[in-house]
């Protein structure tokens, strides 16, 4: 049998599109670009300068911001906090009632507790130095209500006997981890004498309790309605309806408080407790006295007489 070659038709319209396609898909060389000797070494000297100056800028800011922080904070990591319990009587340091000296009167202020300290406008370089450090390291964004909280309590006062004692508050309890913004309520400062009772403040955030900001107390609800919420913190576990005894409403100039008498014979604090509480601002304040029976029947005088003199 013969052998027959295929030969391609159009030989030259193959050709062509062979050529036309290695023609296109060539790309042209990128121009050339030529730097003298000299301008390249001057170029590379600036760059070199530039990064020295920055290299500096950076290290007096940061050695300016670290120094302000420590001059500012130094002072008060050598001072005991204020807010720690005083292991003395508290008539060692806290001025006489004029109108009765067998009590002192205490003066709640920005150096006693975490909530006070928090919405203070006093010195704020502590914060405002850590927090330009921050910025700076972090490169975060930091707002001013992070630095000057709004004051989640107003000054408070009242009186107690001079034998009394300070007690120390667990962080967890004191609020000092979550302040200015807490969601749950916490201790302020709590006091104590062996062989008459305790004192305790307790703070709420409003919000808790209603969502009308800068409620009265009588906003929130009745006497009996606000108890319901805050009774666990008068006993220091569990409240039952039944525990209480007497609520009465009082009025102090523009400012309303309810007073309770209860008797709890399952509390943790005391089977004896009275409490007064108010609103102001954003936060319901709380003040309880508590007693077992035997503080109880010798000092329910002295304890009623600190719960009437508690005001905010």
């Amino acid at each position: 049998m013969a052998t027959t070659s295929t030969v391609p038709r159009f030989p030259s319209l193959i050709s062509s599109t062979s050529t036309s396609t290695s023609t296109s898909t060539s790309t042209p060389k990128p121009p050339q670009l030529h730097f003298k000797a000299h301008n390249a070494a001057r170029f590379s000297q600036q760059i070199s300068q530039n990064s020295l100056t920055l290299s500096l800028r950076r290290e007096v800011l940061l050695k300016g911001l670290a120094a302000a922080a420590a001059g500012a904070v130094l002072p008060l990591l050598k001072a005991p906090p204020s807010f720690a319990a005083k292991e003395v009587e508290v008539g060692s340091y806290l001025p006489t009632l004029p109108s009765d000296p067998s009590f002192v009167l205490f003066k709640a202020s920005p150096k006693d507790t975490p909530a006070l300290r928090a919405g203070q406008n006093g010195n704020s370089s502590i914060p405002m130095a850590i927090t330009l450090i921050f910025w700076y390291l972090l490169t975060a964004c930091v707002t001013s209500s992070m630095v000057i909280g709004q004051g989640n309590v107003q000054p408070y006062q009242f009186i107690l006997p001079p034998t009394w004692k300070q007690l120390r508050i667990a962080n967890i309890l004191s609020g000092n981890y979550c302040q200015p913004k807490c969601a749950e309520p916490w201790v302020e400062v709590k006091f104590e004498d062996e062989k008459q009772g305790k004192v305790q403040v307790v703070a709420s955030p409003l919000i808790r309790l209603t969502n009308k900001p800068n409620s009265s107390i009588e906003e929130i609800g009745s006497p009996e309605k606000l108890i319901a919420s805050l009774g666990p913190f008068v006993t220091g576990n569990t409240y039952d309806p039944d525990e209480l005894l007497e609520t009465s409403v009082e009025k102090l100039g523009d400012q309303t408080y309810y007073k309770y008498v209860l008797e709890t014979p399952f509390a943790l604090t005391g089977s004896h407790n009275l409490a007064k509480a108010t609103a102001k601002g954003n936060t319901v304040v709380l003040f309880v006295a508590s007693a077992n029976d035997k503080q109880w029947k010798a000092s329910e005088k002295t304890l009623k007489a600190m719960l009437d003199s508690f005001q905010v």
